[in-house]
């Protein structure tokens, strides 16, 4: 597979105040393929939104480097989209107006920016609301206009925060099976953050497994699709829940704060 992204002892640390220094990233090493979906898997506070975001350059790291098809992520770029976990849709834009936003900052046409709005708008499943307001849609219909939102933009890295961790059970798997769905059609790559063990084996094609600002476990996952209760419930699919449940364990943790 193609390298995409490659990543090289990329650590982070935060000095507070009182003296307390955390390492929230140490030396990681690994390499992302172009088409891959990787969850990155953890608890919460062990580095693995923190690498998210490094990777969409909105953090620095401390040492070590980002490549992204070959060039140092020093910043921001149109070529990797984020979706956040927090609604991110500007209430004073419709619908589709929020869709074309970031068309729009890279300076496509009107026409053309509509076009691909729309389209994208109704692979999400909201065609008929390209004029409402965002205060008019439920939580699950914003996300729904963040993620059209993302692959309009044409990026072909798309990261993801905890995108459902809000949301209702029920819509919740709606939204992944609508994500699948999408990154089955464009191959975009998606590097996924989540804390929720089903919803990495649902979604990812390869499991990173984050403890202490280290990547303890790196799994690719070949279990069949759609997986559902059924599938999540063979032997194949226990044991790489089990295995990663016993890396999650605090005991597994190493020195974080210096």
């Amino acid at each position: 597979m193609e390298k995409l992204i490659e990543i090289h002892k990329a650590s982070c640390r935060f000095d507070h105040a009182s003296g307390r220094v955390v390492h929230a990233l140490n030396e990681i090493d690994l390499t992302i393929g172009r088409g891959e979906f990787v969850c990155l898997l953890g608890r919460s506070g062990h580095g693995k939104s923190t690498l998210l975001r490094s990777l969409a350059g909105l953090n620095p790291l401390t040492s070590g480097w980002i490549r992204v098809e070959g060039e140092l992520v020093a910043g921001p770029s149109s070529q990797r989209g984020m979706v956040f976990q927090e609604d991110t849709v500007f209430p004073w834009m419709t619908v589709r107006e929020n869709v074309e936003f970031g068309l729009k900052c890279q300076g496509l046409p009107a026409a053309e920016r509509t076009q691909i709005a729309r389209r994208w708008l109704a692979a999400v499943g909201l065609a008929a609301f390209e004029n409402s307001w965002p205060k008019e849609l439920s939580g699950g219909m914003r996300k729904r206009v963040a993620i059209a939102a993302a692959f309009a933009g044409g990026a072909p890295i798309l990261l993801m925060d905890e995108p459902f961790g809000a949301l209702d059970y029920v819509t919740r798997m709606d939204l992944q099976n609508l994500l699948l769905d999408l990154w089955q059609r464009t191959r975009t790559t998606i590097v996924f953050v989540t804390h929720d063990l089903e919803e990495a084996l649902v979604l990812a094609e390869r499991i990173l497994v984050f403890s202490a600002g280290r990547v303890v476990e790196d799994m690719t996952i070949d279990l069949a699709r759609p997986r559902n209760e059924e599938v999540r419930a063979r032997a194949e699919a226990v044991a790489i829940t089990r295995t990663i449940l016993r890396r999650l364990e605090p005991n597994n943790d190493v020195l974080r704060v210096a």
